[in-house]
């Protein structure tokens, strides 16, 4: 009886880490690319899901007062796809647009960025950090 419980406990086990449908993953990042604050992020697929092409796909939530800090890209790139609130996006070049829902940041291979909550609001935006072509992640 002991050995046919133990049996199906691992059966379970394993099904569980092959679960095409998994809970919540949110991380509290101080300080997210050196920015102000606490941002939420809601992780969607680990950075080992991604087998080497990316390391980042996710939701991310800057309360009011945070951001995401000046940061660079070096083998990767990164689009932000606005969902809620209104950010000022900081460009490569420093200059500063304003960003509301429907809105796609394109941060290219190299380049600089970084994205501010200056309002009232939550602001919720999904971003994905995948590899130029010919670079894997180890």
């Amino acid at each position: 009886m002991k050995m046919e419980r133990a049996r199906i406990q691992g059966k379970q086990d394993r099904q569980e880490e092959r679960c095409m449908v998994r809970k919540e993953n949110i991380t509290a990042v101080e300080h997210l690319g050196g920015g102000k604050g606490t941002a939420y992020v809601h992780h969607i697929i680990s950075k080992e899901e991604f087998l080497g092409h990316g390391r980042m796909y996710a939701k991310v939530v800057l309360p009011p007062g945070t951001s995401v800090g000046w940061h660079q890209h070096v083998h990767d790139t990164e689009p932000y796809y606005i969902l809620k609130g209104q950010a000022d996006f900081i460009d490569n070049d420093k200059s500063v647009t304003k960003v509301g829902p429907g809105d796609c940041c394109l941060i290219e291979v190299g380049q600089f960025h970084s994205l501010e909550n200056n309002s009232d609001e939550d602001v919720e935006f999904m971003a994905l950090i995948y590899n130029e072509k010919g670079f894997l992640y180890e």
